[in-house]
Parts: C-alpha cells; structure tokens; sequence
C-alpha cells in the first residue's frame, strides 16, 4: 500500500508542477495589459520558470544521493511553495519572474529524483505503470490551470492564480512527508562521491536527447497550432477542441501506452507514437481536418512518453539514478532552451506558425535514430523489453 501513496503524492506534486508552469500563460490576458508588457516580456515571465533547470538539475541529482531523498526533494517542495507565494505578493512582474524562478528550481528538485524514488519501490510491470501515471500528470496539471484559473482569477484576482498553485505543492508536500520511506532495498546516502560510469553517462546523455526531442515536438505543436488555426479562418472554438485532444487526449494514452509497453514491448510503441506524432503534425501543418489531425497527435502520438522515461531512468545503475536523472534534465533543460528559437526561425522562414509545426513533426522524428542508437548501448533491462 505504502508504494501506491507514495506515487500520489508524486503525482500530486507533478500535477503542481504543470499548474504552476502554466499558470503564468493561462493569466496573459490579464497580466499584459495590467503590467503593459510587450510580448517578449511575457514570454521571459513563462520561461522564468526553466531558467535555471540545465544548471540545478545535476547538482539537485548528486544531493540527492548524498543528503537523501526525502530531504531534497521536501525543501524542494517547500520552494515550489515559496515561490508561489513570491509571485503572487510581488506586485509585478519582476517579483513574479523571481518566485516563478525560486519555484522552478524546486521543481527540478522533485522532477529529479520523482523517477528515482518510483525506480526504487517498483520493478517490473509495475514499473511501467507507475511512471506513465506520474509521466502524465503533468499535463493534467496544465489542463487544470486552463479550466480553474480564468473563474478562479477573474473573482479574487490574478494573485490567487498564483496562492492556488501553491495550495497544491503544500497538499503534496504534506502527503509525501507523511507516507515516504526509503525503499527497503535502497541503499543509504553515500558519504563518499562517485561519478556513473562512462557507459552510464552516455546512456543517460542519449536517454535525455531522446525526451528532448520527444517534449520539443510535443510544445512546437502546442505552441504554433493555435495561431496556425486563428491565420486560416478557424473558430475559437474549433481551435479549443483541438487543443482539447492535444492536451488532455495524452492523458489516457500514456497510461494504455504504459500497459501496451509491458506487453508487446518498448520499441514496437515508441516506434508507432513516433509515426503518428510525425504523421498529425506534418497532416496538420499542410493539410485540413485539424480535429483529426488534433487526435492522431493527441491520443495516437501520446502512447509512448512513459516508454522514454523508462528508459531513462533505467539507464542508471540503483546507486547512480539520483544523478543519473540529474544529467538526463541537465539535457533535457538545455535542449529546450534552444528549441523554441528553432521552431520561431522555421515559422519565419516558412512565413507562417505552420513552418513551427513543421518544426515540431522533424524534432519529434529526430527521436526515433536517437532511440536506435540508446537501443544499441543499452543493456536488456534498460530497454524494459527490447522485442
């Protein structure tokens, strides 16, 4: 039982952390005008919150091994909470930007060692399923924070926006303090320092490659498909029902996709949520039926994060896989500070967000001779089940 409450708490705390990096993009309608900010203003608000990650994300992993799970990941909790309430007391935007900033590196905190903690209470069939369901709670996380914060915020103010986020990580912050215990066969913190193996290290290294490419398709798609939609003619409401599949759809389909994983193997569902995330993408950027198109990215294309993320927490030996998830963010963290750019040069190129699009379909295809070459160095187990 204490395995199950133990995961709650981590996917409450990651369905905080998709609120809380959403929230600042969900109150724009308000906070441009109230603060007259332009555009790239805004974009530096939202962005806040990664700012520090390629730089803490290690750091947090080799604390972690040495001062203890429950240790590091609570005080990162509690600074996903303080920066919650810096952000909402601030007053401006320079105040929000520093708590949004404070909490983000919190995050990277429990993002870091969530993998590790989860490696360590379930094996198996288990393991799979346990970390679709926290690989998911993100954007559940992000749906709610689009469904509770424009009532929430247009009755008590944009600051509640912010407290709301906070309430969330302190209910997590309170459930993990109450229910986690090391897992009977981990080993304790270890007094003296040592560094994963090279073969590790590069495992990790394409492990992270892997995830970069796979959430730089998935947030070019998100981010250029609503302009893309609104240049064609398209209707507000169409243009949320689509996001609606691309958002939400995922939710069920990491969780079947954990399940199909275990069953028929890793690399025959990455494989078929590669093609269908690049085949909805590219059929969206040049063609019509944008709800389809919305579904086969959304549902068809969500199938196999949790396959990734596997893969990356695996790539670590048990005694290594703190730091191991610090070098597999420090990747991803660094990969998605530079990806953005890239789709915005291709929307330009292109002369529309449709080139965005386009964008996202060759990242996300970019992942599949990544996975090959992790397949290549990988040991059995990493790959979960390599038919």
């Amino acid at each position: 039982m204490r395995p199950w409450v133990i995961l709650s708490a981590l996917a409450l705390a990651r369905i905080a952390f998709g609120y809380q990096f959403q929230t600042v993009a969900t109150l724009g309608p308000a906070l441009v005008p109230l603060f007259n900010l332009t555009y790239a203003e805004f974009g530096a608000l939202i962005g806040a919150y990664m700012l520090l990650g390629a730089f803490a994300a290690l750091p947090l992993g080799v604390l972690g091994r040495q001062l203890g799970d429950r240790l590091v990941l609570g005080v990162g909790l509690v600074l996903m909470v303080i920066g919650a309430c810096i952000s909402a007391w601030s007053g401006g935007p320079a105040g929000i930007a520093t708590g949004r900033t404070l909490a983000g590196v919190g995050a990277v905190a429990m993002i870091v060692l969530q993998n590790k903690i989860i490696a360590d209470w379930f094996s198996g069939q288990r393991f799979m399923v346990a970390i679709s369901v926290s690989v998911c709670a993100y954007p559940i996380g992000v749906g709610l924070a689009q469904l509770i914060l424009p009532a929430l915020t247009e009755r008590f103010g944009w600051p509640s926006g912010f407290l709301s986020g906070g309430f969330m990580v302190g209910a997590a912050l309170l459930m993990f303090l109450a229910s986690f215990r090391p897992a009977p066969q981990t080993a304790p913190p270890r007094r003296r320092f040592s560094w994963p193996s090279r073969r590790e290290w590069l495992r990790l290294v394409v492990a992270g490659l892997i995830w970069t490419a796979y959430t730089a398709g998935y947030s070019g798609y998100t981010s250029y498909v609503p302009s893309m939609l609104v240049e064609r003619g398209q209707s507000l409401a169409l243009v949320a029902l689509v996001m609606t599949f691309a958002t939400w759809g995922n939710v069920p389909a990491t969780m079947f996709g954990g399940g199909l994983a275990v069953r028929f193997g890793g690399f025959r569902i990455f494989v078929a949520g590669t093609a269908a995330l690049v085949v909805g993408m590219t059929g969206t950027a040049l063609m019509n039926w944008p709800v389809t198109w919305s579904f086969v990215v959304g549902v068809l294309g969500s199938v196999h994060p949790g396959v990734i993320m596997a893969i990356g927490t695996l790539s670590a030996r048990p005694g290594n896989r703190a730091v191991g998830m610090g070098i597999f963010y420090s990747i991803y963290y660094a990969g998605n500070a530079l990806t953005p750019a890239l789709c915005g040069r291709a929307a330009d190129w292109y002369g529309g967000p449709a080139g965005g699009v386009l964008a996202a379909a060759v990242f996300s295809a970019l992942a599949l001779p990544v996975y090959l070459l992790h397949r290549r160095i990988a040991t059995h187990e990493t790959m979960l089940a390599r038919a």
